[in-house]
């Protein structure tokens, strides 16, 4: 068996809205580029990808949404025909090729699915999924196809498993959450910013799940300009005590990488050490309660050259084992990577310090932050009794 596998294939970056659309796949290849360049990645590491058939999509869509995705991306719809769907919007364009691309993503995390849950490997990281927004019939937040809810329904099908999801993106995973708001056998768990103030508005201490499913869905949303100190408290606790409430036989993690301070869409303060440290407990926990089972997907991320090759980097090195990379990134990939940016690279793995002004609100935020968890804990402790 092998310690964990990297689902990839140049294919994927046929998920592209426009070139100035903030999702942008470029940052698949800047870390792969990276993580080969400090001999992490090998090409034996690498896994293909596969494409999703129309019955797997369906696992998680309105078969009539899926026909619409395909003749969007044909322009045999008119945009008011695509409106409902949440389709040619400013968030989530019309594309060509656009169920295709969409498709290929789908597939390659139920790739990463069937690795682990045949033995195959004990980790598998496809950084090209983590399309959270997506509903059952309606396009949202720049996520067409939502791969996490497809591959936790083909997962409860072809394996009959109990599933644990959690969402470290600064948006809450609302797509995940509401596909299985009464469902018993899988539980979400999200820690994101705030509704008050970020896109989609949800994802509540108040949303507990519904009927047979009250007491699976967990939400921790966490005031702006949260620090890492209050992030990864928060998310330390949360994560151990809802494995040990739910104890499932697999963990997805969806790892956008958007709560760091450089992020163009969001408002958290978050540094290098928070995406340090969230592989590391996912990673010992899967082993304490899943036999290992760890499926890792993408996410949001709109930094791509600063920050989002840095942060996933560190899931792969985590999966595999490796030491937590330090120090100077390779000169090789900084030369070959910084004509492009539009931004100077930061030159090392860590981020300077500091890397921003103090923050007059610190006490202010934490206090907030420690209140909102003490009243998430209760009620995970209440129903565990």
């Amino acid at each position: 068996m092998k310690n964990a596998v990297f689902i990839y294939s140049p294919e994927q970056l046929g998920y592209k809205f426009s070139d100035s659309h903030p999702f942008n796949h470029t940052r698949l290849l800047l870390t792969m580029d990276l993580l080969k360049n400090i001999g992490a990645l090998s090409d034996d590491d690498i896994i293909p990808v596969r494409v999703a058939t129309d019955e797997e999509i369906a696992l998680g869509h309105d078969l009539k949404y899926i026909d619409t995705v395909k003749k969007a991306g044909h322009g045999l719809l008119t945009p008011q025909q695509c409106e409902m769907y949440g389709i040619g919007t400013e968030d989530t364009p019309i594309f060509t090729n656009m169920h295709e691309a969409s498709a290929l993503l789908v597939g390659s995390t139920l790739q990463a699915v069937d690795y682990v849950m045949q033995g195959k490997s004990r980790h598998a990281l496809n950084l090209g999924g983590g399309l959270h927004h997506g509903f059952h019939g309606r396009a949202s937040g720049f996520c067409i196809y939502n791969d996490s809810t497809v591959a936790i329904r083909y997962i409860q099908e072809k394996y009959n498993a109990r599933v644990l999801y959690i969402d470290t993106d600064a948006h809450h995973g609302d797509g995940v959450q509401w596909a299985f708001y009464d469902d018993p056998d899988v539980c979400t768990l999200s820690i994101h910013e705030t509704g008050r103030y970020l896109f989609p508005g949800t994802g509540n201490v108040t949303e507990r799940g519904n009927g047979q499913g009250y007491g699976t869905s967990f939400n921790f949303p966490i005031d702006a300009f949260t620090e890492d100190e209050s992030f990864l408290m928060i998310y330390e606790q949360a994560v151990r005590e809802v494995f040990d409430y739910f104890k499932p036989d697999v963990v997805i993690t969806q790892n956008g990488a958007d709560a760091h301070y450089f992020d163009p869409l969001t408002h958290l303060y978050g540094t290098m050490k928070i995406y340090q440290e969230i592989p590391k407990l996912a990673h010992k926990l899967a082993h304490e309660y899943c036999d290992g089972k760890w499926i890792a997907v993408g996410g949001g991320g709109y930094d791509i050259w600063r920050v989002v090759p840095r942060a996933w980097s560190f899931i792969w090195t985590e999966m595999k084992d490796l030491p937590c990379p330090s120090g100077p990134l390779p000169a090789q990939w900084l030369e070959k990577w910084q004509p492009q940016s539009p931004v100077p690279f930061i030159p090392t793995w860590e981020d300077p310090t500091p890397l921003y002004e103090p923050i007059p609100r610190k006490a202010e935020i934490e206090e907030k932050n420690a209140q909102m968890l003490m009243k998430a804990l209760h009620i995970i402790r209440n129903q565990a009794k």
